[in-house]
């Protein structure tokens, strides 16, 4: 079906009642706010170029001969077996000797489907000679003689367009059409071709703000604000010209102000308050930001975007009551008014969030468990099953995870790994072991589920099935540190092959030398083999580095072997602060009979 194209605002009828060919978005077609004063917010489409019927008065009189139904029938036939360049090939050759422009509309279907933009212009070109005055017709070939860069053939069409418009609707029409021009890879042609194309208007601000709007696209930042502070001064009033003149200024706080002018003039202009907040986010000033949309929600309490805003907002600035309170009435709002322009998602993952965050993990399961399909439902599920495991029910959480559906690879090793740390932290290592195994038959090279599988391993002391997994991490991928350093770690705690092991955490380091995990191991493989000065060194660097207890527990050990007992009490003591439950610090300290 028909893809591409572009669409400006109709001045005729002839496709009001069509029916879109596809259901495939168009909303980056060419687009424009609909009055002078225009929206920000506008940029609707003004109507995604349509299937409807060809206008009847360029229907061919022709009957419908057995030669001709039987040339249709053998291109759809030769199309739908994967021959689309004898189907296309024969409706174009129909198109031209019947004349009937649906025939050509047809032939570009296919070089469309095809994906083949050359052939699909030939067909539209004669498209649109046979049917002059439609309008789906020249939508196309607008659309597609910018994307192959073909701007001359467009310049007499937009200018017609223009010059017949109604004055009321000329404005947007420009800017449409510098939307249109936005598709073109020849960006100095297509200024140039806007240029020549509203010099005739040079007295509407429109035709100013266009220009701008161009220029900045094309990273011109003088001739953009030449053309914008143009557009003010012929219509001060403009909130698109006050709007494009804020856009434009590479002086955020000259911008700043002079939306806030404005404002103070048109206290009402619900944009450009809109434009102005999102101006004061970018600069990071919250507060200010807020304050502007509790001037919008005083004026609509219901309003969606200023009810995100507010709860994004206050969520950002730390009020977190506040922000629960405008993200669960965006949430509601949008359930008694559904709107397919947004998605209730983001609030509902940050309400969840808030709610753990103050460790109330049952509401923040109700926030989760209403997060629909998406970009977050997968993020969601994976957290909800986290949290009722964390609740102390990790059958729960396994059946949760059991009825994700999946359609990506990456995503079905994701619920794999979850449902395996769940399973690792409620001590249930064979069972993780059995689902990281389980997963890798179906992807025996990932290279996360076999370093999982591996760490795992070691705690079931399955050091072949370890080591196994770990050098297979480190044929597929020879750069990872963490294998290396997984491999010499254990040999290091088992106390056995420490000149291998050695030989790999030096490796490991090569590769990653800041990393403190791999210090550490370094560290405690020195002091395995005894370098006590060299352990202790290694050991410093890393806890300097990351006050980690694992690490801090370590370094304490090999200060005590060295005869430092306060030193080494005295990290012990730092860890103990931070991990009061610590089962290697309480093992350490009953194997060294030292008492904190």
């Amino acid at each position: 079906m028909l893809t591409a194209g572009v669409s400006f605002a109709q001045t005729n009828n002839d496709s009001k009642n069509a029916k879109p060919p596809v259901k495939e978005s168009t909303q980056d077609a060419a687009t424009a706010p609909k009055t002078d004063d225009a929206k920000d917010d506008a940029n609707d489409s003004a109507g995604a170029p349509t299937s409807g019927k060809i206008a009847h008065e360029h229907l061919p009189s022709a009957s419908l001969s057995p030669r001709i139904l039987a040339g249709i029938l053998n291109a759809e036939i030769a199309f739908q077996r994967g021959n689309w360049q004898a189907g296309y090939v024969t409706l174009l050759s129909l198109a031209q000797q019947t004349r009937d422009p649906r025939l050509a509309r047809r032939a570009a279907e296919m070089a469309l489907t095809a994906k083949h933009p050359t052939e699909a212009l030939t067909a539209i070109r004669l498209w649109r000679e046979l049917a002059p005055d439609s309008e789906e017709a020249a939508q196309y070939y607008l659309g597609f003689v910018m994307l192959s860069n073909h701007l001359e053939e467009a310049q007499p069409l937009l200018a017609q367009r223009l010059k017949n418009s109604p004055p009321k609707d000329r404005g947007v029409l420009m800017l449409q059409i510098q939307r249109l021009l936005t598709r073109s890879e020849d960006k100095a042609g297509a200024f140039k071709l806007l240029e020549n194309l509203v010099a005739p208007y040079a007295d509407m601000a429109e035709a100013h703000v266009a220009l701008a709007q161009a220029a900045f696209a094309n990273n011109d930042s003088a001739r953009a604000n030449q053309e914008a502070a143009r557009a003010l001064q012929l219509n001060p009033e403009s909130e698109l010209a006050i709007l494009t003149s804020a856009q434009v200024s590479p002086d955020k706080q000259a911008a700043e102000k002079t939306i806030a002018d404005f404002l103070a003039q048109h206290p009402k202009s619900h944009e450009i308050r809109i434009a102005y907040a999102r101006t004061l986010i970018e600069q990071k000033q919250y507060e200010k930001a807020r304050a502007q949309f509790d001037i919008l929600y005083k004026d609509n309490k219901e309003d969606a975007t200023t009810l995100l805003a507010l709860g994004l907002l206050n969520a950002q600035i730390g009020d977190t009551k506040a922000a629960e309170q405008f993200l669960s009435d965006y949430v509601d709002e949008l359930a008694a008014h559904p709107d397919p322009r947004r998605d209730n998602s983001q609030a509902l993952m940050i309400l969840a969030k808030l709610a753990m965050d103050r460790k109330d993990n049952a509401s923040a399961l109700i926030w989760l468990s209403r997060v629909g399909p998406g970009d977050a439902y997968l993020d969601a599920q994976l957290k909800r099953a986290e949290l009722t495991a964390r609740g102390g029910d990790v059958d729960g959480a396994r059946t949760i995870l059991s009825e994700i559906e999946t359609s990506k690879e990456s995503d079905e090793i994701l619920v794999a790994q979850v449902e395996a740390q769940i399973l690792q932290d409620a001590h249930r290592y064979m069972d993780a072991f059995n689902v990281l195994e389980t997963a890798l038959k179906a992807h025996p090279e990932n290279i996360d589920l076999l370093y999982d599988y591996a760490l795992i391993a070691d705690k079931l002391n399955n050091t072949s099935v370890m080591e196994t997994a770990l050098r297979k991490v480190m044929k597929l991928s020879p750069d990872s540190a963490q294998a290396y350093n997984a491999l010499g770690y254990s040999f290091a705690v088992r106390n056995t092959r420490l000149p291998e092991a050695l030989t790999l955490v030096k490796k490991a380091s090569a590769l990653s030398p800041k990393d403190p995990f791999i210090m550490d191991s370094l560290g405690w493989v020195e002091f395995r083999m005894g370098n006590l000065v060299d352990a202790e060194s290694h050991l410093q660097m890393a806890y300097s580095t990351l006050p980690d207890p694992e690490i801090g527990i370590h370094l304490g050990e090999v200060l005590w072997a060295q005869g430092k007992k306060d030193a080494a009490q005295k990290v012990w003591r730092e860890v103990r602060s931070k991990d009061p439950k610590s089962t290697t610090l309480n093992e350490t300290l009953k194997r060294l009979q030292v008492v904190l």
